[in-house]
């Protein structure tokens, strides 16, 4: 997903101005023009979402000419900032949050200081969720809220509310799910570890 050498294609005579692209494109790159989807080749990541759920099939994918890789270097914001933003959200820099694309919360906490503060931009510059659509939602939304965002949230299936962490279970939910076998707050002890490793494998003491 990286590497951007497909782009979506609308047969017009078959769309029928029905809007499902628009609400589940990752990048808004569809929109309805005189009740005919238009894709805008710029933002399109190749994802497939407009083509798998077309239910008249007038979406298909076809390779661009001039195929284009997506990557935001976290070289080229400040390294402070960036560990600061990840531990914030509670992950390790080198975590991989998006599998599909293999993006780390470093590569996004960079995209959030260069101001791209939607999920929306945040795919268009990183590829992140342009591949199964689903998981990497949820980190995107927290590193989002560490940063002091609050996205709005756009017309359609692009994504859901954040889901409540282990760090965010009351106290008194603990209390009473500790006695069937829960540990939370072992759970919260190691998470944080892992978020506070060095890329050496050393932690602050």
């Amino acid at each position: 997903m990286r590497l951007v050498n497909m782009l979506a294609q609308v047969d017009a005579e078959k769309c029928t101005g029905c809007k499902t692209c628009v609400k589940v494109c990752p990048t808004l790159a569809i929109q309805i023009v005189d009740r005919k989807a238009v894709i805008d080749s710029e933002k399109c990541r190749s994802c497939n979402n407009c083509q798998q759920r077309c239910p008249v099939y007038a979406i298909t994918m076809v390779k661009r000419e001039k195929p284009f890789k997506v990557y935001v270097d976290p070289a080229t914001e400040d390294r402070t900032k960036i560990d600061e933003l990840c531990a914030k959200a509670k992950f390790n820099p080198e975590q991989i949050i998006c599998y599909c694309t293999e993006t780390r919360a470093e590569e996004i906490a960079a995209a959030i200081l260069k101001g791209y503060d939607t999920p929306e931009k945040i795919s268009l510059h990183t590829g992140v969720r342009t591949g199964c659509k689903v998981e990497c939602i949820q980190p995107v939304l927290r590193l989002l809220e560490a940063a002091g965002i609050t996205p709005e949230r756009p017309d359609g299936w692009q994504w859901y509310g954040r889901t409540p962490t282990v760090w965010d279970i009351p106290e008194d939910v603990k209390a009473k799910y500790s006695k069937r076998g829960f540990y939370f707050d072992n759970d919260i002890e190691l998470l944080n570890k892992v978020a506070q490793t060095k890329k050496s494998g050393k932690e602050d003491n």
